[in-house]
C-alpha cells in the first residue's frame, strides 16, 4: 500500500513537470544550488521528477517489484506502523543520500544538475536482496533470472565502474550509493537481520 501511494505520488509530480505545470528546474538536483544557495530541497525534490516516461516507468515498475517485498518484510521485523514508518524512511531518506557523493563532486559546478528517484529505488532494491538473496532479477536483454547474491556486487562493480568513465548522463554514483544505503539501512535498524541473510543463503 504504502508503495503504491510513493509511486502515485512521483508519477503525478513527474507528469505535472513533463506538462509544464510544475517547474522541473525548482525541483531538480543542482549541486551548486544546494551548496552554495542552500537550496536543500533539492536534495529531495528531485527524486520526484524524471527525465521522461521511459525514465519514470522503468523506476516506478522497480519500485513495484520490490517496494511491495521490501515493505512487508519490514513490517514483519518491526512490526506493522514501525516497520511502514521505517520504510518511508528509507526510502525518502535514501533520495538524499544517495546524491550527497555528486554533491560533493559537483558543488561548484553550476551545469550539473539531476533528476529521478532511481537512488531511491536501487535502495529498496538492494533491502529487497538483503531479505531475499536468491530472488530471481531480471538484467536487460538477459532472459535467466540472476540470483540477487550474485546480481549485487555486479551491479555495484558497474555503477563504480561506470562513473569512474563518466561516459553518459546517468547517475551511477548516486545508484551506487543508494544500493550501500540500502543495504545498510536495514542492518543498523536491526543488526540480526544479517544472520537472516545468512539462512537464506544457507550459511
Amino acid at each position: 500500500m504504502v508503495t503504491l501511494i510513493l509511486i502515485l505520488i512521483t508519477s503525478l509530480v513527474s507528469i505535472l513537470c513533463f506538462t509544464g505545470t510544475l517547474n522541473v528546474n525548482a525541483l531538480k538536483f543542482n549541486a551548486y544550488n544546494v551548496w552554495h544557495r542552500k537550496q536543500w530541497h533539492r536534495m529531495f525534490s528531485y527524486g520526484l521528477v524524471h527525465g521522461g516516461w521511459g525514465h519514470l516507468f522503468f523506476n516506478m515498475l522497480t519500485l513495484y517489484f520490490f517496494g511491495t517485498v521490501v515493505e512487508r518484510y519490514f513490517q514483519s521485523a518491526f512490526g506493522h506502523t514501525s516497520g511502514i514508518i521505517l520504510y518511508v524512511v528509507l526510502y525518502v531518506s535514501a533520495i538524499a543520500v544517495s546524491t550527497v557523493g555528486d554533491l560533493l563532486k559537483y558543488r561548484n559546478d553550476y551545469g550539473y544538475s539531476a533528476v529521478g528517484a532511481s537512488g531511491a529505488v536501487s535502495a529498496v532494491l538492494f533491502a529487497s536482496i538483503l531479505f531475499e538473496p536468491k530472488m530471481g532479477i531480471y538484467i536487460y536483454l538477459i532472459p535467466i533470472p540472476v540470483p540477487g547474491y550474485i546480481f549485487a556486487p555486479l551491479y555495484l562493480l558497474y555503477c563504480w565502474y561506470m562513473a569512474k568513465r563518466n561516459m553518459d548522463n546517468i547517475g551511477h554514483t548516486a545508484h551506487f550509493w543508494g544500493a550501500v544505503y540500502g543495504l545498510l539501512f536495514p542492518l543498523v535498524c536491526r543488526p540480526d537481520i544479517f544472520h537472516h541473510f545468512l539462512a537464506q543463503l544457507g550459511l
